[in-house]
């Protein structure tokens, strides 16, 4: 859990929430990753029991229906909002805090990601090229007896193709969408891999 909501303050915050109308565990996860900017999200574990224990407190009720519960806040809870004001303040002062921290952090990490992906595709880029040079350039072995250059020349071909579309694959795909930073320090560490295999067998 991100620290903000250390020392109880998580149960004053969806106290909070429920002041504003009656909603069930899955809209108050929502509602927390939507006020971080999608960059924390509590999980099913750590707002159910929260809930639960408020409820034992009398400052929450619930109804059910459907199989879903759906929380509401008492007078109780609503009291101790009140009593709380200035705790609640400095919470949300604290979560936007939070909020723009994560936010730049994020930012530094997409950065260095994005710059990692473009030496990627450069070096991949210098690899094609290098491939290509060498077929062209590298004066052929005489054939030995019995054997032609056709098969060769063909999975030079072939290898030319994939590489060129690797490339081109690679780039479609960081330019598609956003990736979360696990997805793109994942997909780093493949694309490493693939690239020390390329330079271990092109020495």
């Amino acid at each position: 859990m991100t620290a903000v909501f250390s020392h109880g303050r998580l149960r004053l915050y969806l106290l909070k929430l429920l002041d504003d109308g009656p909603k069930h565990g899955y809209e108050l996860i929502r509602l927390l990753e939507d006020r971080f900017l999608g960059l924390y999200a509590p999980s099913a574990g750590t707002i159910y029991p929260r809930l639960q224990r408020l409820e034992v407190e009398g400052l929450v009720s619930h109804t059910a229906a459907g199989g879903r519960k759906t929380y509401d806040i008492t007078d109780a809870g609503r009291a101790e909002l009140r009593q709380r004001a200035g705790e609640l303040t400095a919470l949300e002062t604290d979560i936007a805090a939070s909020v723009a921290d994560l936010s730049s952090l994020a930012g530094e990490i997409r950065s260095e990601v994005r710059g990692s992906a473009r030496d990627l595709k450069r070096e991949l880029s210098d690899i094609t090229r290098q491939t290509r040079r060498a077929r062209w350039e590298t004066p052929a072995p005489p054939p030995r007896p019995g054997s032609t250059a056709g098969p060769q020349a063909e999975l030079l071909d072939e290898l030319d193709q994939r590489l060129a579309a690797f490339t081109a694959e690679v780039g479609r795909l960081i330019r598609a969408r956003q990736f979360g930073d696990t997805q793109l320090r994942t997909a780093i560490r493949l694309l490493d891999g693939a690239l020390d295999g390329m330079r271990r067998l092109l020495r």
